[in-house]
């Protein structure tokens, strides 16, 4: 028995020798291969939360389709909508095909998002309160998820990066529509850019979140460690959000915005950006779907897989 438990010890550790020397060598991992199983999990929950908080991320949006100001905004927004739905279902074939060899499937991701398993991004769970809001979501939050995901074209695993590839190629789409929005209103009276000021005011804290928590020893552990280990990515969520400060920090300011943070600056002796912390216990709690609007926007997925679940049934009957 003994020699038994060696030898399989020792055949695991060659596997995953190989398995590392490839993807140093950039190989491209697939569905089928061998993985560790920490490399496994850290893309079956990275990958399932991106899906889902897609789809998520859909619905402040959606409320705006029948209170856009024109026929022409309602139509890009619901062009948006859609594409955010479809990069979702993408996703999550893509974990589907992960989960296989653990007998899970599609349906248990589901399953783990009502039952609060399964977390969303903390954007999604805040309230978007008014057309400036509709169009700071397409101009930031979709402009920080592409520096979020352009890190990861490259990802060991490579199913995801292809689906990577086509998602970011749309969310530049994406940004663009919630900039033209921001220019318009900045380009109007003064109600409409104070309209921009208060959204920016209220959504600057989420912003700061999106990319997660930084320095591990004051704002709690992170897995973004075993990500760049495994080249999932390269940067770590602080990179990620100083690259966003310099993208769009100059931008915010050309508009003749503020932002909301007295104590924001560049210093130029480290290259970094600082700023005030988000308060990260809050972030705990928000992606505990306990935000402005976690509830009702998890009881409209549960409805819309309620309502729609016969369909499931009847393709599962049919294959």
């Amino acid at each position: 028995m003994a020699n038994a438990i060696s030898f399989d010890q020792h055949t695991e550790e060659a596997k995953y020798g190989q398995f590392m020397e490839r993807i140093e060598a950039g190989e491209k991992i697939t569905a089928d291969d061998w993985m560790p199983d920490d490399y496994r999990m850290a893309l079956i929950k990275l990958i399932s939360m991106h899906g889902i908080s897609e789809i998520m991320g859909a619905l402040p949006e959606k409320e705006w389709v029948p209170k856009a100001p024109s026929l022409r905004r309602k139509l890009g927004i619901m062009a948006k909508v859609q594409d955010e739905m479809g990069h979702g279902q993408l996703l999550l074939r893509v974990a589907e095909d992960l989960m296989k060899p653990l007998g899970k499937s599609r349906e248990n991701i589901l399953q783990d998002l009502l039952t609060g398993d399964l977390k969303f991004h903390n954007v999604f769970h805040m309230e978007a309160r008014t057309w400036g809001d509709a169009g700071l979501i397409g101009w930031l939050v979709d402009g920080a998820a592409i520096i979020t995901q352009t890190n990861m074209l490259d990802a060991s695993y490579g199913p995801y990066a292809r689906a990577l590839k086509r998602i970011c190629a749309e969310e530049v789409f994406h940004a663009q529509h919630g900039e033209a929005i921001i220019m318009a209103l900045a380009e109007g009276t003064d109600e409409q850019k104070t309209l921009i000021q208060d959204s920016l005011n209220r959504w600057w804290e989420a912003l700061l979140m999106f990319f997660g928590p930084g320095d591990a020893s004051t704002t709690g552990a992170s897995k973004q460690d075993t990500t760049i280990k495994y080249r999932i990515r390269t940067k770590t969520n602080e990179e990620l959000r100083q690259d966003f400060f310099t993208k769009y920090i100059p931008r915010v300011l050309s508009l003749g915005l503020t932002i909301p943070d007295e104590t924001m600056h560049f210093n130029q002796e480290t290259g970094m950006w600082e700023y005030q912390q988000p308060d990260w216990n809050k972030f705990k709690q928000i992606i505990k779907n306990n935000g402005p609007k976690s509830k009702e926007r998890l009881r409209l997925r549960e409805i819309s897989y309620t309502n729609n679940k016969w369909v499931i049934d009847a393709l599962g009957k049919r294959g």
